[in-house]
């Protein structure tokens, strides 16, 4: 799950953000002064962080310099009421990735945030593959593009992890099935293609542009553009 650090004074704004980025599946944190928030993004890991410009204790600009000089390099998203070219200059310059200006419409908060995160791969992650990460237990798959998870068997979870180390080049269902289980009859060889239908159809809900290409003939490929 990608942890995101929300730095918002205002209550209702930081309740807000909080709800709606929990509902899309982030895990939030939220700091509501600027000192809070600093201690935060120097000392906790993130994957991502939004900060208000004007804080109590330290401002916005503040806290992402200090998370730079700290040797963070998590992508920042500025908050702001004001729409001066100074300011954004100073965000910027300061560290921040992203500018966004108050007022602003939910829908283009969550795409900001899914464009900052979707190269992030999360600090308790396992294998990624593209746009996809299955975590360290082996039975949660995440994807970074939709912030989607969904969960695993354990048969899936070890057979998605098999096709992740082939990285991509093309394996026959024997090789996977022993990989992945280490059976050696041909009963468990035909179950493979069962689990690979599964998986395929757990990769769409997700929304994730991950697919398995089924090679008459040659086995299976994992592939980041690939269709079912």
């Amino acid at each position: 799950m990608i942890r995101l650090l929300i730095v918002e004074d205002e209550p209702r704004m930081s309740e807000a953000l909080g709800e709606l980025l929990r509902r899309e599946g982030y895990e939030v944190c939220v700091c509501t002064d600027g000192q809070q928030g600093m201690l935060a993004i120097v000392d906790q890991d993130f994957d991502a962080a939004i900060l208000d410009v004007m804080l109590p204790g330290a401002s916005g600009f503040e806290i992402a310099a200090a998370a730079r000089q700290a040797g963070r390099s998590l992508p920042i998203l500025m908050l702001t009421a004001r729409d001066a070219v100074e300011d954004k200059v100073i965000g910027l310059d300061s560290g921040a990735d992203d500018y966004l200006i108050k007022p602003f419409d939910a829908r283009e908060l969550l795409a900001r945030v899914r464009a900052m995160t979707r190269r992030v791969t999360p600090a308790n992650a396992g294998k990624r593959y593209g746009d996809i990460v299955l975590t360290m237990d082996g039975f949660d798959l995440l994807c970074l593009h939709t912030g989607q998870s969904v969960r695993l068997t354990p048969k899936e979870a070890k057979l998605l992890d098999a096709l992740i180390e082939t990285d991509g080049r093309t394996i026959t269902r024997e090789l996977l099935a022993v990989r992945a289980y280490g059976y050696q009859d041909t009963a468990e060889y035909n179950n493979v293609e069962v689990y690979l239908t599964f998986l395929r159809r757990k990769l769409k809900f997700i929304g994730s542009g991950v697919g398995i290409k089924a090679r008459r003939g040659l086995g299976y490929q994992i592939r980041e553009d690939a269709g079912v």
